[in-house]
């Protein structure tokens, strides 16, 4: 028997986002991180061991207790997809292109437990799909024709707060023109909320139809929002290009590495903890990580009568 298509529906109008901080538990199990390593050359770096890493928080070592490769091994963690889809009147002129995008990627992704996609424009919604479900899915996105406003932040908080519960590595796919006119929620409150998540974003760019001026201020703004969670930034301008782009995230996904530890830290103020994440092989001089450069404590939660 497959799954409902439809596990979770919600819409938001403008101004509800704003309160869509993550939930998180107070007291700390494991702090997972997901670490991309290129060579001096951008090249993917695959094979590395827990022994080559180091990890410190707070300038303090921490013992790697969770070490998984890519897909690799039954210790793997699930992964879970999000598509960001952005269904503004602005993307007029883009979302041919856009959803030709968000469906050949779903092709290429086998192994993803769910996916959650958030189109938005004026208005967010919000649905998780099981994998017995995508032809609903691909369904959706062909229908939802662009109108509207852009609420791109407020978007991201409500697909941050959905995926504040789910366990193992999520990935999200950002699919814009990059601007935002509508949002509650700031550019500044949207990267803490990135900052305060664990998800690996992935920014798809469609900005050949603005302006130099335009195209440069959104550019910035989505390469910081991915840059603050360890991921990337791509602009294609063909479908050619999308072929190459997906290639890159797809084999990327492959060769990421899922480091987890126990914190020694046992405050509950909120407060942030930077992590650092080495290299200690010699021959690995040069290369370079990405990974998110710390997390949020936990905040202790109200005391039971």
């Amino acid at each position: 028997m497959t799954r409902p298509a439809l596990v979770l529906l919600v819409a938001v109008s403008l101004g509800a986002a704003a309160d869509a901080q993550p939930v998180f538990r107070s007291g700390i199990d494991l702090v997972n991180f997901g670490v991309t390593v290129v060579d001096r050359k951008g090249q993917l770096i695959k094979g590395l061991k827990p022994e080559d890493f180091e990890i410190d928080e707070g300038g303090k070592r921490q013992r790697i207790e969770y070490f998984a490769a890519g897909e690799d091994g039954a210790d793997a963690m699930p992964m879970h997809l999000g598509l960001l889809f952005d269904t503004s009147g602005s993307m007029t002129e883009d979302v041919k292109f856009s959803r030709s995008a968000a469906i050949k990627f779903l092709n290429a992704v086998t192994r993803a437990v769910d996916v959650t996609l958030v189109d938005f424009d004026t208005e967010v919604r919000v649905a998780r799909y099981g994998p017995n479900d995508f032809p609903r899915l691909i369904e959706r996105i062909r229908l939802r024709e662009p109108d509207g406003y852009t609420a791109l932040y407020d978007a991201t908080g409500v697909y941050l707060h959905g995926a504040a519960d789910q366990d193992g590595q999520k990935t999200l796919v950002l699919y814009t023109d990059g601007g935002d006119t509508s949002s509650s929620m700031t550019f500044s409150e949207c990267l803490g909320l990135l900052r305060l998540s664990d998800v690996t974003l992935y920014a798809i760019g469609f900005l050949q139809h603005q302006s130099a001026s335009v195209r440069l201020s959104q550019e910035l703004r989505l390469r910081q929002m991915a840059a603050t969670t360890g991921g990337e930034t791509y602009f294609p301008l063909s479908l050619d290009d999308l072929d190459n782009v997906y290639g890159k995230i797809l084999e990327e996904l492959a060769a990421r590495y899922s480091l987890g530890y126990l914190s020694g830290d046992q405050r509950t103020d909120g407060a942030w903890r930077d992590v650092e994440i080495r290299l200690v092989r010699p021959d690995l001089k040069g290369a370079k990580l990405r990974a998110r450069s710390g997390y949020y404590g936990p905040v202790k939660g109200p005391s039971r009568q």
